[in-house]
């Protein structure tokens, strides 16, 4: 009997941890909050969001989280710890005595304080991730984690990516700040002649396919930093090939910034660092030093890491889109975490080629040198998110955002247009106030014309009298009315438009005087 009692003990066991297991799993398709894998084994923990960086004890006897899917949540998981990030003691800017440092103003912000972490850690490396650094961020998909990923597939790559021995930007000699210029590819570069001014910055960053000769004059011509990912490094290679594009930057002294897009890329890194040609996985056959041009060299090299990325888009770049079913392809653009990494280590951040509000204007890309193109907005990322930051950014001084010539600019953002629409109105409203006080008499206002009296009681004769007097406010600005008719309430368009309405509601003279009120209200 004892070993039928035994036996009895443990399938009992064993069906309540299984009970356990499930009830605690019930809802993990839901995609609201859960309670999380504790790192400390097998028990849960409803801890409360927190912005404290997590622990740095590594519990004994640890092992992998079972594997989350993303095709389980509907929309973005939410995890109590989604929040923290891992810091380092001190930032990895370099330097502190620069009174114009864009960090000055961001500590005397209260709201842009709280918001950035000047410390949070920026790189992954070899034995930077423990286990239970990797049951954390296992909650998290690509980039911002290692969702759906094998642990020992990971590790295999990043074991092999050493600690970063010197930081990513040094101070010039002579100098206390860092200035830096960050450069996109948008269309707004074409014949900006901006090109000198991005090289006389002390650090010069490009992205995905930095295309560089024949457009020097626009874009400039060093490049200090260049971010990328194994797909844009590899697809700029032929994409781009028709604009000149040999291969991706390889100036002297030059870093390169990689951000861990997903499983292709840490397969990216064993061949780049073990000098082997890859014999599986989406870059089989290649040989992934050669995209560099021999100018690879692990102390130059930076992996992003993925409390960086989960930061950059939790605290700046939240997309709606994240509560869409095709959630977790979403993210930032990879200029995004371009620039947010030029932010935490420069004194000084301009912009150029981002998008910006008036887009339309331009190609998609400057190397297509003007052509006819728009710009294509991808459903993985939210440009117009992207846009409405960087705009934010600069009014506030934070970057300095090259935004097109003078007269290129967006006509929203002029003032002129809004300050002539108001005066329309003022002469409007006169005709109005006379006409309420006698609505009997409604014919008295077109007395000033001999003809108005005898046509008053038939409507069409006052159609066409009624317009000599609106002419005098249409011919300030008769162009107006063929802006973009969706933009009316910040330009003039709605300003000269109410007058040409009037001579319809003259069939019925004593319903005039109330209408005649209403248009006014339209223009501001």
């Amino acid at each position: 009997m004892a070993p039928q009692r035994v036996h009895l003990f443990l399938l009992l066991l064993l069906v309540a941890l299984l009970t356990v297991l499930f009830v605690s799993w019930t809802d993990i398709s839901s995609g609201t909050r859960l309670p999380v894998w504790s790192l400390r084994g097998s028990q849960f923990s409803t801890v409360p969001p927190t912005t404290v960086p997590p622990t740095t004890t590594e519990p004994p006897n640890l092992t992998p989280i079972p594997i989350l899917h993303r095709k389980d949540f509907k929309k973005l998981p939410q995890w109590d710890f989604d929040d923290q990030y891992r810091t380092d003691r001190e930032r990895d800017k370099t330097t502190q005595k620069c009174d114009s440092s864009l960090w000055t103003k961001i500590d005397s912000d209260p709201e842009l304080r709280d918001t950035f972490i000047p410390n949070i850690r920026m790189y992954v490396f070899n034995g930077s991730i423990t286990m239970s650094e990797w049951n954390r961020l296992s909650h998290f998909n690509n980039p911002f984690g290692f969702m759906e990923f094998n642990h020992q597939d990971v590790m295999k790559a990043l074991n092999l990516v050493p600690r970063p021995r010197a930081p990513l930007l040094t101070p010039k000699p002579g100098r206390d700040c860092i200035s830096c210029a960050v450069v996109g590819a948008g269309g707004i570069l074409w014949r900006s002649k901006k090109g000198q001014e991005i090289d006389n910055h002390d650090y010069v960053f490009r992205v995905n396919g930095a295309a560089v000769n024949g457009f020097e004059d626009d874009v400039g011509k060093r490049t200090d930093v260049y971010v990328h990912t194994a797909h844009s490094i590899t697809s700029s290679e032929w994409m781009l090939k028709k604009y000149n594009y040999t291969g991706a930057p390889h100036d002297q002294g030059i870093k390169y910034v990689l951000i861990p897009e997903g499983m292709r890329d840490f397969e990216w890194l064993q061949g780049l660092y073990k000098h082997e040609r890859l014999t599986f996985g989406s870059y089989k056959g290649r040989r992934p030093w050669t995209s560099y041009s021999d100018a690879f060299n692990e102390t130059r090299f930076y992996l992003l890491h993925m409390d960086f990325l989960r930061y950059v888009r939790n605290r700046f770049l939240k997309s709606p889109t994240l509560n869409a079913g095709y959630w977790a392809i979403v993210r930032p653009t990879n200029g995004a975490f371009m620039i947010f990494l030029a932010l935490h280590l420069c004194d000084r951040v301009d912009a150029y080629g981002f998008i910006t509000g008036d887009h339309k204007k331009y190609s998609n890309y400057y190397y297509e040198r003007g052509a006819k193109t728009k710009v294509i907005f991808y459903a993985n990322h939210n440009y117009n998110l992207e846009s409405a930051l960087w705009k934010k950014l600069h009014d506030l001084d934070i970057i300095h955002l090259y935004m097109g010539p003078p007269e290129a600019k967006d006509p929203q953002t002029t003032p002129q247009p809004p300050e002539k629409a108001p005066q329309p109105p003022e002469k409007a409203p006169q005709p109005p106030e006379k006409a309420p006080q006698p609505p009997e008499k409604a014919p008295q206002p077109p007395q000033k014309d001999p003809q108005p009296p005898e046509k008053a009681p038939q409507p069409p004769p006052k159609a066409p009298q009624t317009p000599p007097k609106a002419p005098q406010t249409p011919q300030k600005d008769p162009q107006p009315p063929l802006s973009d008719p969706p933009e009316g309430p910040t330009a003039p368009t709605e300003g000269p438009q109410p007058p040409q309405k009037d001579p319809q509601p003259p069939p019925k003279a004593p319903q005039t005087p109330p209408k005649a009120p209403q248009t006014p209200q339209k223009d501001p």
